[in-house]
């Protein structure tokens, strides 16, 4: 493994880069906030210094609480410095499920925003003694919630008061000390605190950049959650350990309000997950596509459709602001017709794959070097290993070993015994194979593999890749239903309308019309997914499903809700 500069712990590698990068532009937020390198590093500072005089000692549980801006960013490394362990939380999580979760944690200070301070209609748990609101950093203890929750907390002056006290010295973590504890939102429903140290975060840090250079000229659009470690360590981590920029928006990232933010700031790296490119690509590309006689017929043949695609894919560079150099793609597995798109249209998409408890990433590829439906080769210094191949195929349980894996489950041995093998590797819960040049395939989840009637894996993210290839499909879910194969299927009604709209208009009902289109495309789409997949995938039966499937953070639907 090459020999890489590795830090002590965080607020050392902000430091450093503080040195280096002095007066360049470090954290912004759009028509708002924006911190140099050495700002961020004094605010930093000052956060430390303010935790210090309401008695945080190292080890205490520190949560942050709000939306993606420079204040979450230098609250983190604020937390840190002071020598506590980071607690982010999801806002997607609701209100009660932050209860839960502090109080799990036993953090003993919260900084929040305004909008999530809401969620807490009865206060926090009896463990916080003080909460920080993010837009200014203003201390209150626990025991002014109310008081502060009949304030207009629109008027919050957006400032940062806080200023650097070098008398202070804090303590110094070492590399394995804990620096977060991150509540993932699986697809299981059980979230589960994963300890991860500076030495885990700083080391899948390094070893990922060494996929794709980044430089001090690059600017990160963020738009997934910081709380995330997907967007804490490839979209604030690795940019701040090499001088670039991160812009962070503060709208949700719909096309009417992204388009403009895309225009001004032009980014080179945007850290993403498969649905945006997927609806981008539905819901824009391909019906652009399909509208012009020439370029439907050109798109029917291999040759020509490089062609179409290849326009396409310019465009689509033009719409990201024409300097995109790294368009990351992780979380949950790329629909491979849009893959194929992309790679057709040379377009700089990147794949990665890891987990929250891996820091995350353990695998990937950059733009230049895709390979069709893989992750990548595996990260240096990480070991990965397929347990128990199946003999004919090589597939089986992808396991994982390295300085990236996580420390365990915060205050759950037996979770945490449950997922590392007796040597010592990290149980993904994912199936995979490696094809002889070594590079990583993901066939699906262990815990949704269905087991068919005559012995074989049936993975249903392979058949809702098939469905979700279809015109006025959204999305998909397959499961074993009593021994069969049913599929419920959301569609997207705006297309439908769009489509059907004559016929609706002089329709007597409506929405009864409506619906009986929608029955027959699900039946014509049986049939098209039965002629597509294997023998043993083909389905009983397809359900529509009229409301969009709820989804994680990273936008993977939590089955265990669908499984009745």
């Amino acid at each position: 493994m090459k020999e890489l500069q590795i830090f002590n712990n965080l607020p050392a590698l902000l430091e450093e880069s503080a040195k280096k990068f002095s007066d360049r532009l470090a954290l912004t937020i759009a028509n708002g906030l924006s911190y140099s390198y050495r700002e961020l590093n004094d605010l930093a500072h000052a956060i430390a210094t303010k935790l210090y005089g309401i008695d945080v000692e190292k080890g205490d549980r520190i949560s942050i609480i709000g939306e993606n801006s420079p204040h979450w960013s230098a609250s983190y490394f604020g937390t840190l410095k002071a020598g506590g362990i980071t607690v982010p939380v999801l806002t997607d999580f609701k209100g009660t499920e932050m209860y839960s979760i502090l109080e799990h944690a036993e953090a003993s200070v919260v900084f929040i925003s305004a909008i999530q301070f809401k969620k807490f209609t009865n206060g926090f748990p009896e463990c916080v003694k003080y909460f920080v609101m993010l837009e200014n950093f203003e201390i209150h203890p626990a025991a002014d919630y109310s008081k502060v929750l009949k304030q207009d907390l629109k008027t919050i002056e957006k400032a940062a008061a806080v200023k650097r006290d070098e008398k202070i010295v804090f303590p110094d973590s070492v590399r394995d000390d804990l620096a977060s504890i991150i509540y993932t939102s699986g697809t299981t429903g059980r979230s589960k605190g994963v300890m991860l140290s500076h030495d885990n975060l700083i080391f899948n840090a390094v070893q990922t950049g060494t996929i794709h250079a980044i430089n001090k000229e690059d600017l990160f659009l963020s738009i997934l959650p910081l709380a995330h470690t997907y967007e804490c360590t490839l979209g604030l981590i690795i940019p701040l350990l090499n001088g670039a920029t991160v812009c962070y928006i503060d709208k949700p990232p719909v096309a009417s309000y992204l388009g403009p933010i895309l225009e001004k700031y032009k980014p080179t790296t945007m850290m993403t997950v498969p649905l945006i490119m997927e609806k981008i690509y539905r819901n824009k590309i391909k019906p652009g596509i399909q509208k012009s006689p020439v370029t439907r017929i050109m798109s029917k043949f291999s040759l020509t459709r490089k062609i179409v695609h290849r326009g396409a894919g310019k465009k689509l560079m033009e719409y990201f602001g024409g300097r995109m150099r790294f368009f990351g793609v992780g979380g949950a597995p790329l629909a491979p017709d849009v893959e194929k798109f992309l790679i057709e249209a040379k377009f700089p998409y990147a794949i990665g794959y890891g987990l929250t408890e891996t820091s995350p990433m353990l695998s990937g590829f950059a733009p230049e070097g895709a390979v069709y439906k893989s992750v990548g080769t595996v990260l240096e210094g990480v070991h990965i290993k397929i347990s128990n191949p199946d003999k004919e195929s090589g597939e089986g349980e992808i396991i994982a070993k390295g300085r990236n894996i996580m420390h365990g489950y915060y205050k759950n041995e037996e979770a945490t015994k449950d997922v590392f093998t007796d040597d010592g590797y990290f149980r993904t819960g994912d199936l995979g194979l490696f094809d002889k040049k070594g590079i990583l395939f993901i066939k699906g989840r262990l815990k949704n593999m269905i087991l068919g009637p005559n012995g074989e894996n049936i993975y249903p993210e392979e058949i809702e890749a098939v469905i979700n290839e279809i015109d006025f499909v959204s999305e998909s879910l397959v499961m074993n239903i009593q021994g069969k194969l049913v599929a419920k299927v959301h569609l997207n009604f705006e297309q439908l309308e769009e489509k059907f709209h004559e016929l609706l208009n002089s329709a007597t009902d409506k929405q009864k019309e409506l619906h009986n289109k929608a029955e027959e495309l699900l039946a014509e789409l049986k049939i098209h997914v039965n002629q597509h997949v294997s023998k043993n995938s083909k389905l009983a039966s397809v359900i529509l499903q009229l409301d969009p499937f709820v989804k994680t953070p990273t936008h993977k639907i939590k089955r265990f809700l669908y499984n009745t």
